[in-house]
């Protein structure tokens, strides 16, 4: 298959989301980050290091140059590092993908679209508004705490240790699938991971960490 950046030498921006420092790292809020050094350690990326107010590393995936990025803004001015590696690398939308949490998803699922709504996600309004809307999105299925006034603190809360098992499956299926999204296959993708999710247990979780039929 033919690279689709093989013209020229153009980098896909991997961006994933969360905040910066030990205290947030387990976060839900952070599973894009979680997503994104997965990608970075199964397909040996170079050396995570600082630049474009993120962390960011360099990796091939399917034939393809990538920028992984972890902005280390905080979430809410998430698109201020987007902006700077994309105004750098010349990036067009479509090659921007970001790895974010979801709370309209059950735990464990996921789903890619482009553009859309941000259904209240601070880090995708602050990447809309600095670089348009029309980027890619992975979204990484948290739940919901079912009371609109227990969203902050559910997100900003670590992954339960029943929950920690789906977190590893769906972020080393996300790094073993990432070839196919890599490539613009982004179809491809969200079925491969969901085949894989469901393979490992993981169809049909109504709550955090509970498995089909538990």
């Amino acid at each position: 298959m033919c690279s689709l950046r093989s013209r020229g030498f153009a980098m896909l921006l991997f961006v994933g989301l969360g905040n910066p420092g030990a205290r947030y790292a387990r976060n839900r809020h952070n599973i894009g980050f979680m997503a994104v050094d997965e990608i970075a350690r199964r397909h040996n990326a170079g050396p995570w290091r600082r630049r474009f107010q993120s962390e960011v590393a360099e990796a091939v995936v399917g034939g393809e140059r990538l920028l992984l990025m972890k902005p280390q803004t905080y979430m809410n001015e998430s698109g201020r590092a987007v902006g700077e590696a994309q105004r750098f690398f010349k990036v067009a939308l479509a090659d921007i993908v970001v790895f974010h949490d979801e709370l309209d998803l059950a735990p464990a699922k996921l789903r890619i679209k482009t553009g859309g709504g941000i259904a209240g996600h601070n880090g995708l309004r602050s990447i809309s508004a600095h670089v348009g809307n029309d980027y890619r999105r992975v979204r990484l299925g948290i739940g919901h705490p079912g009371d609109k006034a227990l969203v902050h603190s559910y997100v900003l809360n670590d992954f339960a240790k029943a929950e920690e098992p789906w977190v590893e499956d769906l972020t080393g299926a996300v790094a073993e699938f990432a070839t196919l999204l890599a490539r613009g296959e982004d179809a491809s993708f969200q079925n491969k991971v969901h085949l894989a999710m469901d393979a490992r247990g993981w169809g049909d979780v109504k709550r955090p960490g509970e498995r089909a039929g538990g």
